[in-house]
């Protein structure tokens, strides 16, 4: 293990056991969805654990079923088995309810093989005389087992202590800064699994022809052209009249979630299906957070005609008015095609979503705008721009001064939206205008 490196560690079991409640516990959030339905995580989840001043990467896995040949179950186990391979030790989770089963048993045989240290967890164990039941579970020959509930917290301190004393972590660590977060949202079935896998160069989240195969927010940390990224694959966003099954909006909340802690979105659609009114619909999710965003027209391959961009362009601008300022970007998750202009354009508006513009230039660029157009009165009342600094990015925000707020019409914040992407660029960002009163005789003009 690289001294600069956190240890890694995967919960893996058969499925329902509880490892999603025990990763949620692990990470301190509900980064998992946790249901009492077996096979709900497919992909491979990550999230920091901290205990003291120790801390640990730990990976949510499917359930593990090595018996079965199921096509979808097969890929499950293929992210679990490399889950395995990444990490330095493993949490075999057990129920301690209903004992060892033939799946556990399987499971063990698999773990034996792969000669890392491993902790095995009987978990749902929540009164000291459920422990006496635990005898069982010694015969899987994997040393100490731990009773825990993972629901409510019994037993966790016991087990990361030993985890603490398996895998110390390193005093130091290189501080590589934050990587970029970017969202991968849209409608089932766009490819939003397929690209991530694309750019990642590698099988890192499961894909299948059934639509919402991905139920997490999964990330996935990429390094391209040297930078790190940090991918958030999330579920399918269905209309809100189809999203009828418990799971179905639990996965849509947490979709939604990922967008605000996201930097920028790709809005992933299907080339093959035009523009649709639920893309328009994630598409103004994604603007309303205040996100940076490219659109993104996946499985350009399905489309035979390649002068067909130019049309489906004008498309999109006309369905999704409001995301104008938001770049279009071709690409084929399939054959991998379009991936290093995704980036390119990434990186150009990741640029724009940081940027800072001088109060100098943008007072210039507030007296140009006013003196083209003038405000109209909004019930007897005009609007006075004092002058504007601004306060913020990620997503770029300008506080200005004004006569009075409620004299601003949404059309001529509209305008002065455009006048400032005009003068100083913002492709891909969303802009936020925030007013404040102020007296004209308490503030210095500025021409």
């Amino acid at each position: 293990m690289s001294p600069t490196r956190l240890p890694t560690i995967a919960i893996v079991g058969r499925p329902n056991v509880g490892k999603s409640t025990l990763f949620n516990r692990l990470v301190g959030n509900r980064k998992a969805i946790v249901r009492d339905t077996p096979g709900v995580t497919r992909d491979r989840i990550r999230g920091l654990c901290r205990f003291g001043r120790w801390r640990a990467s730990i990976i949510d896995t499917g359930g593990l079923d090595p018996t079965t040949g199921e096509t979808l179950t097969a890929q499950v186990r293929t992210q679990v088995l490399a889950a395995i391979a990444e990490a330095d030790a493993l949490i075999f989770a057990v129920d301690g309810r209903e004992g060892i089963t033939a799946l556990d048993e399987e499971v063990a045989r698999l773990l034996r093989r792969v000669a890392k240290p491993v902790l095995l967890v009987a978990n749902k164990v929540e009164t000291a005389a459920q422990e006496a039941d635990l005898a069982d579970a010694h015969r899987l020959g994997m040393g100490t087992v731990f009773p825990v509930s993972a629901e409510h917290g019994r037993g966790v301190d016991a087990l990361l202590e030993a985890a603490t004393a398996l895998l110390p972590a390193p005093h130091e660590e290189e501080d590589e800064g934050e990587p970029l977060r970017i969202a991968i949202v849209g409608r089932p079935n766009v490819g939003k699994s397929a690209l991530v896998n694309a750019i990642a160069g590698e099988e890192r989240v499961v894909v299948h022809s059934e639509p919402g195969t991905t139920r997490d927010a999964v990330d996935t940390p990429v390094s391209v052209r040297g930078r790190s990224y940090l991918l958030v694959d999330t579920a399918g966003l269905k209309r809100k009249g189809r999203t009828v099954e418990a799971l179905d909006k639990l996965a849509a909340v947490m979709a939604r979630r990922s967008l605000e802690r996201a930097d920028l979105a790709l809005v992933v659609m299907d080339a093959s299906a035009g523009v649709t009114t639920q893309d328009a619909r994630i598409a103004g999710y994604a603007e309303a957070a205040g996100r940076a965003v490219v659109l993104v027209v996946n499985k350009w391959d399905l489309v035979e005609r390649a002068d067909r961009a130019p049309q489906l362009t004008r498309t999109i601008r006309e369905r999704l008015p409001f995301l104008a300022y938001a770049p279009v970007v071709f690409t084929s998750a399939e054959r991998k095609t379009g991936i290093d202009t995704l980036f390119e354009t990434v990186e150009q508006v990741a640029a724009e979503y940081a940027k800072e513009v001088t109060t100098s230039e943008l007072n210039r660029a507030l007296t140009a705008a006013t003196s083209r157009r003038p405000p109209a009165g909004v019930r007897g009342k005009t609007l006075k721009v004092y002058y504007g600094t601004q306060i913020g990015t990620r997503p770029p925000t300008f506080l200005l001064f004004v006569n009075d707020p409620n004299a601003l019409h949404f059309s001529y914040e509209r305008y002065l939206i455009s006048a400032l992407r005009e003068a100083f660029g913002f492709t891909g960002c969303a802009l936020r205008l925030r007013l404040r009163r102020r007296r004209p005789s308490r503030v210095r003009l500025v021409p």
